[in-house]
């Protein structure tokens, strides 16, 4: 079982009217190998990060997100669609590179370094200096952070269809010397091995509370699975491709646990409702 920080454990928690019953949430904890001093701990930082609002004692208590803890933990739902739209052959690639450069002095580097991140964090592949690369569409969303960080008179966009770096021009094989493609697979075999187990458990109509305490757990899994995924197109990945097997079998874990009626259930099961059932219905 991995790790599971207080924090991602909290935010995992919250329900659908923004808050947390700390009874569930000491509960969960303790299925997962945490201690209650633990918990403590993980609640008094979030509660000084202006992340919740605590209202009541111990395990009486009740957490209440607050406006920024809601925004960041609300789900990309375009981002999980296309996920399984590739998967299931219906976003073919249409062979065009995007392209992003930029050129920030060095007097706003704060705004440079945080358009990098967000670049990378948009799956986005460094070719050279101050240039990065992804197979999709994905202008907007740059133009967005840009204007948000006050930087976007230092950006140039550009497509292709004819991207060669050195002597190499094809398509797959850039896409293997561009991103780092065999860790990130790995990271999917390890979810496939998780989720078949989850799907076992689940299977077995497990009480509510371990229930819950799964989807948590898939939760984690799944975010290690696909922090580093660029999520390229079929086209452009080795056959077969891991995360497709592993989303697959995470689709039918989550189908099982939404089809359950869940008192309070938290904002965690609402996140891939969409997505998994855009496979499963």
């Amino acid at each position: 079982m991995r790790e599971i920080p207080g924090r991602l454990l909290v935010e995992a928690m919250v329900r659908a009217d923004g808050t947390v019953d700390c009874g569930d949430l000491y509960t969960v904890a303790g299925l997962l190998g945490m201690t209650d001093q633990q918990v403590r701990l993980s609640i008094r930082r979030l509660v000084a990060d202006g992340r919740v609002v605590q209202e009541g004692r111990g395990r009486k208590a009740t957490l209440r997100a607050t406006a920024e803890t809601w925004r960041s933990i609300e789900p990309d739902i375009d981002f999980m669609r296309l996920m399984y739209q590739q998967d299931h052959g219906k976003a073919p690639w249409d062979g065009v590179w995007h392209l992003v450069g930029f050129a920030i002095p060095e007097s706003t580097r704060p705004a440079r370094d945080a358009l990098r991140e967000a670049i990378v964090y948009l799956g986005g592949a460094a070719v050279q200096s101050g240039l990065y690369v992804s197979p999709h569409a994905w202008e907007d969303l740059i133009e967005a952070e840009a204007a948000r960080l006050g930087v976007t008179d230092h950006l140039t966009f550009l497509t292709s269809r004819d991207l060669c770096i050195g002597t190499e021009s094809a398509p797959r094989a850039l896409a293997g010397r561009l991103w780092m493609l065999d860790e990130i697979a790995e990271r999917h075999v390890r979810l496939i091995e998780i989720a078949a187990t989850y799907l076992t458990r689940l299977r077995a109509d497990p009480p509510e509370t371990e229930q819950l305490t799964i989807a948590i757990e898939l939760a984690a899994e799944f975010t290690h699975a696909m922090e580093p995924d660029p999520l390229l197109p079929p086209e452009l990945l080795p056959q077969p491709w891991p995360g497709t097997e592993a989303r697959e079998l995470l689709a039918q874990c989550w189908a099982l646990l939404l089809s359950k009626p869940h008192h309070n259930a938290p904002r965690l099961f609402e996140v891939y409702t969409e997505a998994a059932r855009s496979v499963t219905v």
